[in-house]
C-alpha cells in the first residue's frame, strides 16, 4: 500500500487533534522550503483550526514537556507535542519524527504510520 493511501486511511479512522506546535512547524517549513505566500499560510492555519481540534500550549504543557524531556530524552519541540497529546488524553500519537513504539507514561503510544514493520 502506498504512503498516501495509508495516511488517508489513518485520517479517516481517528479524531484529528493537533498541538499548536505542529501547526507552527508546518508553517515554518512552508515558509522555509516552499514558495508560500502569507495568504496561503493564513489559509493553511485557518484550515487546521476548522478541521481539527487544536491543543494550545499552556504553562501546564510547558512544565509537562520539561518532565518529558528529562524522562524520555525528547527534543524541546517534540516534548511540547507529546505533552499536548497527554493533556488531551490521546492514546496514540502518530508521527514519523519520534520514537516508533515508545509508550509514554503508560498511556500514550507513539506510532509512525509509515513504518512497515509489524
Amino acid at each position: 500500500m502506498e504512503k498516501e493511501q495509508r495516511s488517508t486511511m489513518l485520517l479517516e479512522n481517528v479524531v484529528s487533534l493537533l498541538s499548536v506546535q505542529v501547526i507552527n512547524e508546518v508553517c515554518s517549513n512552508l515558509l522555509k522550503w516552499k514558495e508560500t505566500t502569507e495568504e496561503q499560510l493564513v489559509s493553511t492555519v485557518t484550515m487546521f483550526y476548522e478541521t481539527c481540534a487544536v491543543e494550545e500550549i499552556t504553562l501546564s504543557t510547558l512544565l509537562s514537556a520539561s518532565r518529558l524531556r528529562k524522562k524520555y530524552s525528547l527534543s524541546y519541540y517534540d516534548s511540547l507535542i507529546v505533552a499536548s497529546a497527554l493533556e488531551s488524553n490521546a492514546e496514540v500519537l502518530y508521527t514519523e519524527d519520534m520514537h516508533h513504539g515508545l509508550i509514554v507514561d503508560n498511556r500514550l503510544t507513539i506510532l509512525n504510520p509509515f513504518d512497515t514493520r509489524k
